[in-house]
């Protein structure tokens, strides 16, 4: 590579596609094990900050994170206009709860994550994410299954975030994105609480998981709607859905909702506001052309399986 300096001599390459890789150098491994359901790293990465890498597929890192995390939870947050009792599923950093505490309405937020080494580690070594949100006396850390927990909520959350790792056929998670687990999340939600799903990039050669669950959500709830966030580390954009019984607006004023985060947040925002969110849910034709056309609806018996797991290795010029 004439002109270039390489400062990392080990790399996390990520395979994006049967065409496509992603790598990301790193400086320093902070912790590394494999868990009882999945191979966790945390590492410095250079000019990203520090990273949270499961089964080979880069989580978050300290660099970007907010252009995921922010998007991930306030949309939801905005359209109900109050929430008080909030559930994270996944979440493991503890960023998604630091952004639910945002919201003064808030009184109880409940963690649920299968990995308590992999939470362990976050808290440890990932202060800039969690920010002491684990310590907050509204948070409710509990390890152990989504669906187990789920099946004993019914109708008691305002909103339920659902911040899974991908659905890779290795890992915990593949089966958490089918009709059958949108359906336990609906008995679990309020009347008018709202779900909002991590959902997969949104680049044309891999939206097919977005349309097919944004398809799978329309099965289940009245109302559901797609936007997605530009976060440079995922290599595409990437793309959440909100779902409910109550209708979402996909116009909001932003004046409005300025005035509502003023009222209801610390205003503690990196990206979001409301011009932020107007643009959000703004999808292009591309993608919504692709969600009418589809018919494929992911169950238990047919779920999705996201690609591919990722390497680490050694510097480019050793010839890894």
């Amino acid at each position: 590579m004439p002109g270039a300096r390489l400062n990392a001599d080990l790399w996390i390459n990520e395979y994006i596609s049967g065409y496509d890789v992603y790598a990301h150098g790193l400086t320093r491994i902070l912790a590394q094990k494999k868990t009882a359901f999945q191979e966790m790293c945390i590492a410095e990465a250079g000019s990203q900050g520090k990273a949270l890498i499961l089964d080979g597929k880069w989580q978050s890192c300290t660099r970007d994170e907010f252009l995921y995390h922010e998007p991930l939870v306030h949309p939801a947050c905005v359209c109900h206009g109050g929430p008080q009792r909030v559930l994270v599923l996944g979440g493991g950093e503890g960023a998604a709860v630091r952004e639910v505490l945002k919201w003064n309405t808030v009184r109880r937020a409940v963690m649920v994550d299968i990995d308590g080494e992999v939470v362990e580690a976050c808290r440890e070594h990932l202060p800039e994410m969690h920010q002491g949100a684990f310590e907050d006396p509204r948070t409710d850390v509990v390890i152990g299954d989504a669906l187990d927990y789920l099946d004993h909520s019914e109708n008691d959350w305002d909103i339920i975030i659902s911040d899974l790792s991908d659905p890779i056929e290795e890992g915990p998670s593949f089966k958490l994105f089918t009709k059958e687990y949108y359906q336990t999340c609906r008995r679990a939600l309020k009347a008018d609480g709202l779900l909002v799903v991590q959902a997969g990039s949104v680049a044309p050669n891999e939206m097919h998981l977005h349309v097919r669950l944004r398809k799978t959500l329309q099965a289940v709830f009245a109302h559901t709607a797609s936007y997605s966030s530009a976060v440079p580390t995922y290599a595409a954009p990437w793309s959440y859905i909100l779902a409910g019984g109550r209708s979402i607006d996909e116009r909001p004023d932003p004046a409005a909702v300025d005035r509502l985060l003023a009222e209801k947040t610390t205003g503690a925002f990196r990206m979001f506001d409301g011009r932020t969110l107007l643009g959000l849910l703004q999808p292009g034709k591309h993608l919504r052309d692709a969600i009418a056309a589809e018919t494929r609806i992911y169950t238990q018996s047919d779920p999705p399986k996201f690609f591919g797991k990722g390497v680490s290795g050694g510097s480019p010029d050793a010839g890894a």
